[in-house]
């Protein structure tokens, strides 16, 4: 399939410059690419949550599943456990996955699912009109906060590497060609690829200029060496104004979920025996 049959007819409803058409280029052209390499569209899940992000499960010809607020991951992770041979990508937003979803997040890379994760980072909660997520920095003024939050944001990254992801790694929609081999670099990692997208919310936090003057991508550094990931990523906190760096900051191999759990589960015959058993005694 081509990444130009990718797109559904759905009419598309984000607002003009929203980061996510960057995003949605970046998907189908790795989609699109994996076809090329033997992998069948119909292998390819796309998981999503809640918020304008999520609405790339209309745009986008692929097998997909809708979940609630904050619980993409456990829906992704339980999808590939039923059916290993599966490529699994997850869309989720700052607020979605930060806020409601983090205690699932953290299991996920603690797990190392093999899954690939894409965090729609608009650090605003852009479908509900302007509330502030964990990423919006000191003082952000939003609908829930006209006079600033008194809170500081989170970083991402770092709780990523203490969790313990194989695959750590951060995109911008102001640099589409490096974000696209980005997403390909997770998706093709063995583990939990975890992949913060910091991109602009046209309608309630536009960020173009405060990225364009600040962004850049990483280069000479050792992605297998954790104490050099971890100082690259507290380089930005999401609140100083401070270089940010964009690219892959650590990369490990681990056993996945899916391997340590292959041993006490059995062979594809014994999964669909017991499955099948299950559903008769349903019916």
């Amino acid at each position: 399939m081509t990444a130009r049959n990718l797109i559904t007819g759905a009419q598309n409803t984000w607002c003009p410059g929203c980061g996510n058409f960057v995003i949605q280029f970046a998907l189908k052209n790795t989609i699109a690419a994996l076809g090329k390499e033997g992998v069948d569209s119909d292998r390819i899940v796309l998981v999503t949550g809640i918020g304008c992000h999520a609405k790339m499960a209309d745009y986008l010809n692929v097998n997909s599943f809708y979940s609630i607020h904050g619980r993409t991951l456990p829906v992704a992770t339980a999808i590939k456990m039923a059916n290993p041979e599966l490529v699994v990508i997850v869309c989720a937003g700052d607020g979605d996955c930060y806020a409601e979803g983090l205690d699932h997040l953290v299991f996920a890379a603690k797990r190392n699912a093999d899954i690939t994760l894409l965090v729609h980072n608009n650090r605003v909660y852009g479908l509900t009109t302007g509330q502030y997520t964990p990423t919006s920095p000191l003082g952000f003024r939003g609908r829930s906060t006209p006079s600033g939050t008194v809170e500081e944001p989170f970083n991402p990254l770092a709780i990523m590497l203490a969790s313990g992801a194989t695959f750590v790694a951060r995109g911008c929609t102001r640099r589409m060609d490096l974000l696209q081999r980005t997403v390909m670099e997770g998706v093709h990692h063995p583990g939990f690829a975890f992949i913060d997208v910091l991109q602009v919310c046209a309608s309630y936090y536009n960020l173009s200029n405060y990225y364009e003057k600040r962004v850049y991508e990483i280069s000479d550094h050792d992605e297998g060496d954790f104490e050099a990931a971890c100082r690259k990523a507290r380089e930005w906190d999401y609140n100083a104004d401070a270089p940010i760096g964009l690219g892959t900051i650590y990369r490990a191999k681990r056993p996945t979920l899916e391997e340590r759990l292959s041993a006490t589960r059995g062979t594809e015959t014994d999964r669909e025996t017991i499955i099948r058993n299950v559903l008769e005694k349903r019916t």
